[in-house]
């Protein structure tokens, strides 16, 4: 695998992490509600579950979904469900005070936001899909072990550094202090972009 090419890969990769998306938004709602640190633990859990699906693209997974399409559609459903789940929680608690008191508030722990970043990106099956495509030219047949592992941990480094990012902006004061001003709804619209989200894996194609 030529430099080039693997360069390619890493740019290519880094403007799917930036786009839109569930793992975006979530990190997005966790800086604003629970702070950086949990963001930070967040952000770890999308960038293994980005690798995860980089691996599954790498070792053939997409081409399984291809000869049984009913195997893509039974993850996608599943996925589609756990972002309806999320999205209806969000709505549900949006009229809810946000506790922000340090000294009384139980954040959530660091295993639990590791936890919601792993599934919310294993939500999205077509993310095998997605990396097969990215890879498909640009990773030989017979590529060395140690180039693999360096390319995922090129896919870990630019998930986790931009849900990082995204949950710090969210997490700084003056975005607190807006997101207190209108909670109910800002959390209906994480919620209701959730559930389109959701809707958009469960019938695409």
């Amino acid at each position: 695998m030529t430099i080039t090419a693997f360069l390619t890969v890493a740019v290519l990769h880094l403007f799917i992490a930036i786009s839109p998306g569930p793992a975006v938004l979530m990190s997005a709602r966790t800086g604003l509600t629970e702070g950086f640190r949990t963001g930070m633990a967040l952000a770890c859990g999308i960038a293994l579950g980005a690798v995860s699906w980089a691996m599954a693209a790498m070792f053939g997974l997409s081409l399984l979904f291809d000869y049984a399409p009913f195997a893509l559609t039974a993850i996608k459903l599943v996925g589609a469900s756990y972002l309806f789940y999320m999205a209806w929680r969000m709505w549900r608690d949006a009229p809810e005070p946000l506790d922000t008191g340090m000294e009384t508030r139980t954040p959530r722990s660091l295993g639990s936001a590791f936890r919601l970043g792993l599934f919310t990106q294993y939500s999205n099956p077509k993310a095998a899909v997605m990396f097969s495509s990215l890879f498909v030219g640009t990773v030989p047949p017979g590529t060395n072990w140690a180039v693999i592992a360096a390319l995922m941990l090129v896919v870990f480094l630019n998930e986790v550094i931009w849900s990082t990012f995204v949950a710090r902006i969210f997490s700084l004061d003056a975005s607190r202090r807006t997101y207190l001003g209108l909670k109910t709804r800002i959390d209906r619209t994480f919620g209701g972009m959730l559930a389109l989200l959701g809707l958009k894996i469960a019938i695409q194609r």
